[in-house]
């Protein structure tokens, strides 16, 4: 009797592990199925750029060329100096609001709420079209006349209606990390709480969700630079557009060329025979318009991969 109930024990056992195998060979495939799936759309928006970029060199005028890698630029850069400002943001807030509360200064730590959650309130593309507007003021009496000094200015505008977002990630981590064990003892070790904050929490395990959220905000800085480059650029001046504002693809969408484009692909809806015109003869409004969708779509599947796998 002790002998069959020893063997349905061991088996039992042998059927738990080989459960828990499986569970685990299941979650590898699922997060290797998610990192995949990034690379995936990640080498696919690459080599979609480039193929978009080859047919232009061929079919597309060269000062209309010029200006769509113009653009491109511009608008890429800004979006990388929105990533960097509003992460400095979030971090600079983030040490506030932590000294404050740890502190207790109640009363600063209640204007400092105050203060964001004004800013959370305010629409994000109102509030940036705003900036763009004192933005455009400031262009307009000549106090700003580089490209580089206009698109930083850009990127400040947008990464202050943003950077709520990291600095909610920042104490979503921090407030996960502080109902551990180990965050009370190392305060008993002595440790510092900005060296646990900064550098155990933030450093060592929460990179990964700083990635997924950078390129979250990468992707939205794109959307909400074309969104009111565009807004902004019919509303503006023909001198201070043309002369002094440097372009981008929010702002040459809206040039008459573009606009002409982009109609022409209605007229092709009741016309079929003139599809293949689009191609070659609206190149310009088309390819700034693939590079905006073709690229928040991207980086959405991306954000959207690497979250899965986070939550995996």
């Amino acid at each position: 009797m002790n002998s069959i109930l020893k063997i349905i024990k061991s088996g039992l056992d042998l059927i738990r592990r080989a459960f828990i195998g499986l569970l685990r060979l299941m979650e590898r495939i699922t997060l290797r199925a998610h990192t995949r799936q990034a690379e995936s759309w990640l080498v696919f928006w690459l080599a979609g750029l480039s193929f978009l970029w080859l047919w232009d060199f061929f079919f597309l005028n060269q000062p209309a060329f010029q200006a769509l890698n113009q653009a491109f630029v511009h608008t890429v850069f800004v979006a990388f100096a929105v990533v960097v400002f509003a992460f400095f943001q979030a971090w600079g807030w983030l040490m506030i609001v932590h000294f404050l509360e740890e502190n207790e200064h109640k009363r600063v730590l209640a204007a400092v709420h105050f203060l964001l959650n004004v800013v959370r309130s305010v629409p994000q593309i109102v509030g940036i079209l705003f900036g763009y507007i004192v933005l455009t003021l400031w262009v307009a009496k000549g106090a700003l006349s580089h490209d580089v000094e206009i698109l930083l200015l850009m990127a400040l505008f947008i990464s202050i209606f943003v950077f709520l977002e990291v600095l909610d990630l920042l104490r979503e981590r921090i407030k996960y990390f502080q109902k551990l064990d180990f965050y009370n003892a190392m305060r008993v070790c002595g440790v510092s709480s900005w060296r646990i904050i900064n550098y155990d929490i933030i450093y060592k395990n929460s990179l990964a969700h700083l990635m997924n959220k950078a390129i979250g905000v990468f992707a939205a800085a794109i959307f909400l630079q074309c969104s009111v480059d565009f807004i902004i650029s019919v509303g503006l001046s023909t001198q201070v557009n043309a002369l002094n504002f440097p372009v981008t693809l929010g702002s040459l969408l809206a040039t008459i060329d573009s606009k002409q484009d982009i109609l022409a692909i209605s007229y092709t809806l009741t016309h079929p025979g003139y599809l293949p015109n689009l191609f070659f003869r609206h190149l310009l409004g088309i390819s700034v318009a693939f590079m905006i969708i073709f690229s928040l779509l991207s980086l959405f599947k991306i954000t959207n991969a690497l979250a899965e796998r986070l939550e995996g």
